[in-house]
């Protein structure tokens, strides 16, 4: 399931009002209570913004931000009754996008969240992000469960050109046309730079979920449409 945000807070009451506020004026939205729920919930869902209590009972909110941002760079907002400078400057500094004090007003607090989902989304093509697997166009680079991959150029170039073109047959005579260019190359070469993407990016590179072969054609890059 995918979500425009994710609320983590325990306060039951304030939480419940705030989800069913967002989700009234077209931002959906889904609440959890912990940070245990709340990487519970990225295992079978998505989210593209965050709000995040400081206190979440035995847990710090503070915590569940770092181990978040190991994995994911969507904007998380801080959201607490907690409101000395020290606190505001270490939310920022690992990672926070913002802080925003409680109580908040729900319409002003709606307002901002829509404004950073504007600009998150307004980048969103500069980044492809497909489970574990992240693709950053604008600095060329990519990253598998939070760790920046080393690709030889010509590896970039051809995974790039496969996730333009998702969830599309792609033949090899436009791999080579595209990637290639004006390179000479052959069935060979392709197939063994395939397999070094395969090598680096799936779990599996013997039964591969994202680059699959099409025989006879050429390859499809696989990815859940959002």
């Amino acid at each position: 399931m995918k979500y425009d945000c994710l609320i983590v807070d325990d306060e039951e009451l304030l939480s419940e009002n705030t989800r069913d506020y967002f989700n009234t004026f077209g931002v959906s939205t889904a609440w959890v209570a912990d940070a245990k729920a709340c990487v519970d919930f990225f295992r079978d869902n998505q989210a593209d913004l965050i709000l995040l209590d400081i206190n979440l009972g035995g847990t710090s909110g503070f915590d569940l931000c770092k181990q978040l941002r190991e994995t994911t760079d969507i904007p998380i907002l801080f959201i607490s009754a907690r409101t000395s400078d020290s606190d505001m400057l270490l939310a920022l500094n690992i990672g926070g996008d913002d802080y925003v004090p409680k109580p908040y007003s729900l319409p002003v607090l709606l307002a901002k969240v829509k404004a950073v989902l504007k600009r998150y989304k307004s980048e969103g093509d500069a980044i492809f992000v497909c489970d574990k697997l992240r693709v950053d166009f604008e600095h060329t680079a990519v990253y598998v469960a939070g760790v920046k991959l080393t690709l030889k150029a010509m590896e970039y170039k051809l995974l790039a050109f496969l996730v333009k073109n998702k969830n599309r047959v792609v033949t090899k005579d436009e791999i080579f046309r595209e990637v290639w260019e004006q390179s000479i190359t052959t069935d060979n070469t392709l197939n063994v730079h395939v397999r070094h993407l395969r090598e680096k990016i799936e779990d599996n590179p013997n039964e591969p979920k994202y680059i699959k072969t099409v025989w006879g054609t050429g390859y499809v890059f696989e990815a859940a449409e959002s």
